[in-house]
């Protein structure tokens, strides 16, 4: 329940800070901002609440996790409720305070929500960005597994993890938003609706398919110290 209760909460953190940015500040910050958001989010909540669950905060990477031989199947499913939980509680929170907002529209302003193609962004095809969330998803889970398992730079990790969040968000913010993490694109799509949802099936899926072949490939040791 205490490793449960730190990924809901892990989870809210990442989503709050990071959307948040995104809905609430992103035309004063712009992209770069948000990338930083979303890698500060990860190093506060990798130091603050590592320690009791791992601070994996995204299916993706507890599906790694468990491919790597880390973690039981029964706890992969706890962690992956407890993230998706503690996302929805966090978009619900961001969509309550930007209503607070006289002008805010979820159907013109959006929720931080992950899409592509015609409407979003730079307008990238469904085939970009199903490439981009599979190989930016198993860089991502990659670093994760090799600075956590043994020989990793000890009291570095959570740094290491972040900045690599940060520069996956900088590569593909244009593209998709950047999932590769499916309980961040459910939160907000679940509230959005509409294009969110019919598209939140590419990103539960590529981030998934990019985690376990990171997983399989620490699993197998050509991405860990031996």
């Amino acid at each position: 329940m205490k490793k449960m209760l730190a990924e809901g909460l892990g989870t809210f953190f990442l989503v709050f800070f990071g959307v948040g940015t995104a809905v609430l500040m992103g035309a004063q910050v712009g992209m770069l901002g948000i990338a930083i958001a979303f890698g500060l989010s990860i190093v506060a909540a990798t130091y603050g609440l590592g320690a009791i669950s791992g601070a994996h905060l995204n299916p993706a990477v507890s599906l790694g996790v468990l491919l790597a031989g880390r973690m039981s199947a029964a706890e992969f499913v706890q962690y992956v409720i407890a993230q998706v939980i503690g996302a929805i509680l966090a978009a619900l929170v961001i969509y309550v305070i930007a209503t607070g907002k006289a002008d805010y529209a979820i159907a013109t302003n959006g929720l931080g929500q992950n899409g592509y193609g015609p409407g979003y962004s730079g307008g990238y095809g469904l085939g970009a960005a199903l490439v981009y969330e599979v190989v930016a998803t198993f860089i991502f889970v990659t670093v994760i597994l090799g600075v956590t398992g043994p020989g990793g730079p000890a009291g570095f990790a959570g740094l290491a993890i972040g900045l690599t969040l940060t520069a996956v968000h900088l590569v593909g913010i244009d593209v998709t938003g950047t999932s590769v993490n499916p309980a961040r694109s459910i939160g907000p799509a679940l509230i959005v609706g509409g294009q969110a949802l019919s598209q939140l099936w590419l990103f539960i899926v590529a981030p998934l398919v990019g985690g376990a072949l990171a997983g399989i490939v620490n699993a197998v040791g050509l991405t860990r110290a031996e």
